[in-house]
């Protein structure tokens, strides 16, 4: 079961507040400004900046 597009909806990155999109793979949320991913475990996302990281 993947990460309903109700809930992609209302996810923000908790950084700078912008949106999030969902990885091709799947396995992480990417914020369409600051660039952190944010990872999916067991298609829950960790939404947590420490768990975050940076990609270009």
């Amino acid at each position: 079961m993947a990460i309903s597009k109700e809930l992609l909806e209302i996810l923000v990155c908790p950084v700078c507040k912008a949106p999030v999109e969902l990885l091709q793979e799947e396995n992480g949320l990417k914020c369409t400004q600051c660039k952190r991913v944010y990872p999916v475990r067991d298609d829950i996302p960790v939404m947590l900046v420490d768990e975050a990281r940076i990609e270009e």
